[in-house]
């Protein structure tokens, strides 16, 4: 079985990989893209509504373009990586992936049916803090995702 974090690179390379990035800057950039899914999934979490809205996301039952994630996601993505770097049109060809990587991921999700490839419960669990890895929210899902960066 694939972690989530596996996943998550996979979903965001084989997306994002379409939009011209020059190559200096292309780990840069797919790894703040993915710091910032991750991001806008941590600050869902920690809002009241937030594990709802995530497992609705992820069940299908909600929309990735009009959904929090993609919103605290692309907002994360703007000012800690877009604002540093010169990309132009590229730039918002990118932050405009954020909903396409999400749906993509939440079809990697197990649901009430076994289908996908991660529990998302396990997911769920980790948002709120049931699962070890760091110290509060941030260093659960960190403890999860940050495989994408090498923090682990």
């Amino acid at each position: 079985m694939a972690s989530i974090s596996d996943l998550l690179l996979q979903t965001v390379r084989s997306t994002a990989g379409k939009v011209n990035v020059p190559s200096n800057l292309s780990n840069q950039v797919l790894g703040g893209l993915s710091d910032s899914i991750l991001g806008g999934l941590t600050q869902t979490a920690s809002t009241p509504g937030g594990l709802n809205a995530i497992k609705d996301l992820f069940g299908g039952k909600a929309d990735a373009a009009t959904s929090p994630v993609t919103q605290a996601a692309g907002n994360l993505f703007q000012n800690n990586i877009l604002s540093k770097l010169n990309l132009g049109a590229a730039g918002a060809s990118l932050t405009a992936l954020i909903p396409t990587i999400l749906t993509k991921f939440s079809g990697l999700i197990k649901d009430r049916d076994g289908d996908g490839d991660v529990d998302i419960n396990d997911v769920l669990l980790a948002l709120k803090g049931g699962n070890a890895g760091g110290s509060g929210l941030l260093g659960t899902v960190t403890g999860i995702l940050g495989g994408l960066f090498g923090k682990n």
